[in-house]
């Protein structure tokens, strides 16, 4: 069969395809564009950066699957592969250990600041600034995924204490690592090195402001994880003002990155062009992984690394809706649960109990940003993360067909989120934290609570009539009589800031969440 290969590729993955019996195609200087043009006779992509859109997929009637030579797929359109039935996979061990080098290297380097001072030596000048040390210091560690797991225990190792800020994982897990989970702002005032290793989605995005950098009490910061994590003008402005001492960057919010990108003009920031996973062991490691993974597939067999469901293209139209569901509500109960997640529980009830329910199932992890814990996820993320996980079926539901609930709980509280497909086709989450509604889960949501007292609804209507932001639907709920009430409104717009910020200065309103989602 034939695989087409878009990248630079260590040798070793391609010997592999080719003892394999594939035909191999090398186009390394290929864009998008390119790809559509000749993909049609295409079996199997490898990949690492080159974009890979719907597109690309409408015009590759023979793909089976798109195999990644790393960990990261944001240039995957997922949802565009499960529709068109096309597995895709990645190779999330390979170069870990190669990119927490790095983190430590870097760490190291603006500790010291030994790029200028070997520039200085070699300018003929004797001098160098005085640095800082790293031993019997505190690292704060944000996002404990694979890296950063792996960065941790290197930083253990240097006779750090290692603190971390990650909201999904487990209490145990991390408590079986040694290291004390602390919220954000906890972290940054504790902290002597700030090292970020999160995974980028929406929500951590921009996660590291000019307000975390300012909150931020040590001297050191490094990113080598994703970029556009850390707000690069803010951090340039921090170390340029002497705030934070220095810096370490490998990774870029756009790569590569402008000439006038303004971590480029400060002299204690050591940048560095996305080295994390450049090593020799690490791209023969996630080749081989990549090139495995392609053979697997077009072997039939079960690809170990896949990030979707390789029959998800045959779904039903009722499985793909409710999956569609599960990752709103999923998405709804992570914002406003108040607590760090030790256990996910999704609940079928009704005739969906008796369906295949594996595609939705994945759905309800996407907002966490897993994407290398999508297929089996119960299993990997229990393994991981240490948060239990489990899936629940029932027959019976008195008020509807079916029912899909997502419940997120930590060891002292929970919140639940659910819903279902009016007449079979229409979405409306109907329960949230308790609470019964009748919500559209489309577009922006804003979900206030307040005490059921008379002007709270008519109140919060002229603050958005005020600020003009339109209300499409609205859900109002109560749990009793003068009791605990909450409003969902889908608005047509996002509410600015100063809205939020006025609702929230009314006694009578007690929370507001804003959540805008996809579709």
């Amino acid at each position: 069969m034939k695989v087409l290969v878009t990248d630079p590729i260590d040798e070793a993955g391609l010997a592999r395809l080719r003892s394999a019996g594939h035909e191999v195609v090398t186009d390394v200087d290929i864009d998008t564009e390119g790809v559509i043009e000749i993909v049609e006779d295409v079996d199997a992509l490898l990949i690492r950066g080159t974009e890979i859109t719907r597109a690309v997929f409408e015009a590759a009637p023979n793909l089976q699957i798109v195999s990644r030579a790393g960990i990261g797929v944001d240039n995957i359109d997922i949802p565009a592969a499960t529709d068109h039935g096309v597995i895709v996979a990645n190779a999330p061990r390979g170069n870990v250990r190669a990119a927490a080098e790095q983190t430590i290297g870097l760490a190291y380097t603006a500790a010291r600041q030994i790029p200028q001072a070997h520039l200085a030596v070699g300018a003929g000048e004797w001098a160098g600034t005085e640095g800082v040390e790293l031993g019997g210091r505190t690292a704060g560690i944000v996002g404990l995924g694979r890296l950063g797991q792996e960065v941790a225990r290197r930083y253990d190792n240097l006779g750090m204490d290692v603190v971390a800020y990650d909201p999904y994982l487990g209490a145990a897990r991390a408590e079986q690592m040694g290291i004390e989970l602390l919220d954000l702002d906890e972290l940054l005032a504790e902290a002597d090195l700030l090292s970020v290793q999160a995974r980028k989605t929406d929500e951590t995005i921009g996660m590291i402001g000019a307000e975390e950098l300012d909150a931020f009490q040590g001297d050191i910061v490094v990113l080598t994880s994703r970029g556009g994590l850390i707000d690069e003008q803010a951090l340039a402005d921090a170390v340029e003002s002497g705030s934070i001492a220095a810096a370490g960057v490998d990774v870029f919010s756009v790569e590569p990155p402008a000439d006038d990108n303004p971590l480029f003009g400060v002299d204690e920031i050591v940048v560095t062009p996305h080295l994390g996973a450049k090593t020799h062991n690490a791209q023969v490691n996630v080749a081989v992984t990549a090139a495995d993974q392609i053979i697997t597939a077009l072997e039939g067999g079960e690809v170990t690394n896949a990030l979707n469901l390789p029959s998800a293209g045959e779904a039903t139209d009722r499985q793909r809706a409710y999956a569609e569901l599960s990752e709103t509500a999923s998405e709804v109960a992570l914002r406003l649960f108040d607590g760090r997640v030790e256990s996910i529980e999704v609940e079928y009830a009704g005739d969906l109990a008796d369906s295949d329910v594996d595609l939705i199932t994945a759905a309800v992890f996407d907002p966490f940003g897993w994407q290398d814990l999508v297929v089996d996820a119960p299993s990997r993320i229990a393994d991981q993360r240490g948060i239990e996980v489990t899936e629940s079926k029932r027959r019976e539901t008195s008020d509807y067909q079916n029912l899909v609930s997502v419940t997120v709980a930590d060891d002292e509280s929970e919140l639940t989120v659910a819903g279902t497909l009016y007449a079979g086709e229409e979405p409306r989450l109907v329960e949230i934290d308790g609470f019964r509604v009748e919500a559209e889960p489309t577009g922006t949501l804003l979900i206030s609570r307040n005490p059921d007292v008379p002007g709270v609804i008519g109140y919060v209507g002229s603050v958005f009539g005020e600020h003009g932001v339109n209300i499409a639907n609205m859900a109002n709920a109560r749990e009793a009589i003068e009791g605990e009430a909450m409003s969902v409104y889908n608005v047509d717009e996002p509410a600015p800031d100063a809205v939020i910020e006025e609702l929230l200065g009314d006694e009578r309103i007690t929370s507001v969440t804003q959540i805008e989602l996809d579709g």
